[in-house]
């Protein structure tokens, strides 16, 4: 839903004073404390604004006996008893780690909003009961100026909350305070449509106030299964974003005597709380204590610039043998006509009387089209074409980033 440059403006204006009013040290997003701070600043503002929605709306479904009034208000309370969750999945996520839990609390933030999904789907399935009985059985409804009024302010103080949380989210990259702030925006969409039925029904005598409903509460069913996915992938355990990825490629790349890295794994225990690992490919011939020194640097710089705990292992890579080096670039060559997307990495050979051992890992992405065992023949087949006495000895490794392959240096 697109909204008006002005009022966005506005909001931001609106938004920007809150901050300053409630929240030390704004800018300070990635401090636990300031987190939970603006966490506790959006619930509170969900839960004055949808109180004082539902007491209007109730008190006028009531007045005019129009059921999808009624159901819109409970659909208000709701997302005041969401903001309630929010407030105390934020004050948990922002408590220390201790011995249990030494990855910390942040996924309390994911968990509430699981919550809030589910809380949101009962109420949904509730409407469908009530606007169905309607259908069945309509009445007619009252219609008054108020009516429309308290509709219309109703339309007015859901945007103002969707850009606010919208806002909020983006500040603190919050996929719960970010789907929240959608579902406001749902709200005002179904809210149009009850003060579109009402209308309706006032001037041309067309009782739809029980379809109405069913559209309102399909909304609502359809807004909480959208949430239950976007905060239940999370708690699964999503693979990292493409920019994410490509941000720590990058930086470590851009480290002296880096040749290349491979299986890089990012876990995502919260908001503000990753832990990664990865291999990272150094001359053979480099003094092992040059090599590590330069690990440890990678490791604490990571920590510092990215909030990242990262653990590195190093793999020492040869680089002044002429025929392994050919050896590696022709399976390497070879892996890349099965599927672009294939690497290898960890090349080592091992030189016989009758035939030559090439051991390698070869980095499948998720869902290949070929099994483990076809792979593997498909690669020697192709290999064996260069030599007939080259033996592999092949690893399948799976890729926990994307399907592109890993990232490999100049060598």
């Amino acid at each position: 839903m697109n909204v008006p440059n002005a009022n966005c403006k506005e909001n931001c204006k609106m938004t920007n004073l809150l901050v300053r009013l409630f929240i030390k040290n704004p800018r300070d997003v990635d401090n636990i404390h300031v987190r939970e701070a603006y966490g506790k600043l959006a619930g509170m503002v969900g839960v004055l604004s949808n109180l004082l929605l539902f007491g209007l709306k109730i008190a006028i479904g009531i007045f005019t006996g129009a059921i999808s009034i009624m159901a819109d208000a409970v659909n208000n309370l709701s997302d005041c008893a969401s903001s309630v969750i929010t407030l105390v999945g934020f004050k948990l996520a922002g408590m220390p780690a201790d011995e249990e839990h030494p990855y910390g609390h942040a996924r309390f933030e994911y968990i509430s909003g699981l919550v809030v999904s589910f809380l949101i789907i009962a109420i949904g399935f509730q409407f469908l009961l009530s606007s169905l009985r309607k259908v069945l059985n309509p009445e007619a409804v009252v219609f008054s100026p108020a009516v429309a009024v308290i509709l219309a302010v109703s339309i007015g103080i859901k945007l103002w909350q969707g850009l606010f949380n919208r806002g909020i989210g983006k500040r603190i990259d919050s996929a719960a305070l970010k789907a929240t702030a959608t579902d406001s925006i749902n709200d005002v969409i179904t809210t149009a449509v009850v003060l579109l039925g009402t209308l309706i029904a006032h001037f041309t005598g067309l009782h739809l106030d029980g379809w109405l409903g069913l559209a309102v509460a399909v909304f609502i069913l359809v807004s909480g299964i959208r949430l239950i996915m976007e905060t239940l992938n999370p708690l699964l355990g999503m693979a990292p974003d493409d920019e994410l990825v490509a941000a720590i490629e990058r930086k470590i790349a851009g480290y002296e005597s880096v040749l290349g890295l491979h299986d890089l794994i990012v876990h995502n225990y919260g908001p503000g709380r990753r832990f990664a690992s990865v291999h990272v490919e150094v001359p053979a011939s480099q003094d092992i204590l040059v090599s590590h020194d330069i690990i440890d640097n990678i490791e604490r710089d990571f920590a510092t610039d990215m909030n990242i705990d990262l653990v590195i292992h190093l793999d020492p890579i040869v680089t002044d043998d002429q025929k392994l080096s050919g050896y590696r670039d022709y399976v390497a060559d070879a892996v890349r006509e099965i599927d672009e997307v294939l690497t290898i990495h960890d090349f080592r050979m091992v030189e016989g009387k009758t035939h030559t051992n090439l051991i390698f890992d070869v980095v499948l992405p998720p869902r290949f089209r070929l099994t483990d065992s076809a792979l593997r023949k498909e690669i020697a087949a192709r290999v064996s074409k260069l030599q007939d006495n080259l033996y592999c000895v092949i690893t399948v490794d799976r890729s926990y980033i994307s399907s592109r392959g890993e990232f490999q240096g100049n060598r």
